[in-house]
């Protein structure tokens, strides 16, 4: 008996857990959802033609990554419901086999108590006793007795009750497996259908590829003229700086603190270009070195600050805006913007809009950030500081 008693505690205990665990997994895959509906948009935004692009063609690389999360997010949430189900029969099973224990004891209580009955009446068996000492034992035998038969009915009921819960669990269950199970299919077709529109799409580029090539190189050019204008602002910057005043002190503090943690510089999008050297996503034989990650968004959005801090540079390069923010030795640089709401001196807020990001209408309406971060005049990969 103290074993079941244990066994129930710790079954009672479990399902709590379990339960935020799939609340926790369903929570992600509402923001998977909203991350594919995001791209999506993005998508429709390009240029409508049939035209492959390497816009196109990243926006659906994208695509086909949050898709596989997503199913892979959706069978993590099958398998806890199985592993629920299995926990929720075996507790049915452990019941019922206690019902039918407390049955079998009630029935074999009752047959031998109208055994009793025929031999000797109650109030034979009270009056037959020898002494009033006697009489008083077998009044507290009888209410005892009684009390004993009413326990054990409550019990039956009460295990009855607990096997319905179960039932009841064990139905919603299967339900939600249902509903997850046809989710996955769902989104596994539309993995299929994406998976063939990038086949046919690289094989589209492929065809391009030394015209794309020259691009690339041309657009890196830019790229490095850019970097190399906003590393000279930011050594003339370190240079005139002295020491960090307390306030600067403690923002540095604080932009540290929050490593891993700090908002992004878009409300919406996904990280189109990594940091540091790797080979193209597309170009098997070029290789890019990013100073800065890329986050592609949707048309209209803002590039906005990842932490407080003062604007200390807002020039015009290539007929864009860079913004530069400085956070005690750290400095944060967004561009390119083509309308800006800030100026040099401005105090920042963390998530406060600094400008709207230029979108790109030769390059299939491309609505890119080029984000930066410096340690005093060490670059530095965003992608380790901004929230996963």
């Amino acid at each position: 008996m103290k074993l079941r008693i244990i066994l129930s505690i710790i079954y009672l205990l479990s399902l709590p857990i379990a339960a935020q665990s799939i609340k926790d997994l369903q929570k992600q895959q509402r923001e998977l959802q909203q991350q594919l509906e995001e791209t999506s948009k993005m998508l429709k935004q390009t240029k409508q033609n049939e035209t492959a692009t390497e816009n196109k063609l990243n926006l659906l690389n994208n695509d086909i990554q949050t898709r596989k999360k997503l199913i892979r997010n959706i069978q993590s949430e099958i398998n806890t419901l199985n592993g629920e189900m299995g926990t929720l029969r075996q507790r049915r099973n452990n019941l019922q086999k206690e019902l039918e224990a407390h049955k079998e004891d009630y029935a074999r209580l009752v047959r031998e108590t109208h055994y009793a009955d025929m031999q000797q009446s109650p109030l034979l068996f009270l009056l037959s006793a020898e002494n009033f000492q006697q009489l008083i034992r077998r009044v507290q035998y009888m209410q005892q007795f009684a009390a004993y038969r009413k326990e054990q009915v409550k019990k039956i009921e009460s295990i009855q009750s607990n096997i319905d819960i179960q039932n009841t669990l064990l139905e919603e269950r299967k339900q939600n497996r249902s509903t997850a199970l046809q989710s996955q299919k769902r989104e596994q077709d539309k993995l299929t259908r994406d998976e063939r529109k990038q086949k046919d799409m690289l094989q589209a580029l492929k065809k391009q590829e030394k015209d794309l090539i020259a691009k690339q190189q041309a657009q890196q050019k830019k790229v490095d003229a850019l970097n190399k204008q906003i590393e000279e602002m930011i050594a003339k910057q370190v240079r005139t700086t002295t020491t960090l005043t307390k306030e600067q002190q403690l923002i540095a503090g604080g932009f540290e603190a929050n490593q891993g943690r700090l908002p992004w510089p878009v409300e919406k999008g996904f990280i189109s270009g990594h940091f540091g050297k790797h080979q193209h996503p597309i170009h098997e034989h070029v290789t890019v070195n990013n100073k800065g990650i890329y986050l592609q968004t949707v048309i209209g959005a803002q590039a906005r600050s990842i932490y407080e801090g003062e604007v200390t540079s807002c020039a015009q390069i290539n007929g864009s805006y860079a913004v530069i923010i400085q956070h005690g030795n750290y400095r944060t640089v967004y561009s390119p913007l083509k309308k800006i709401y800030v100026k040099q001196g401005d105090k920042i807020k963390a998530k406060q809009a600094i400008g709207d990001i230029v979108t790109d209408t030769t390059e299939d309406n491309k609505t890119e950030l080029y984000f930066q971060i410096y340690k005093d005049r060490s670059i530095i990969n965003p992608s380790l500081w901004l929230a996963q």
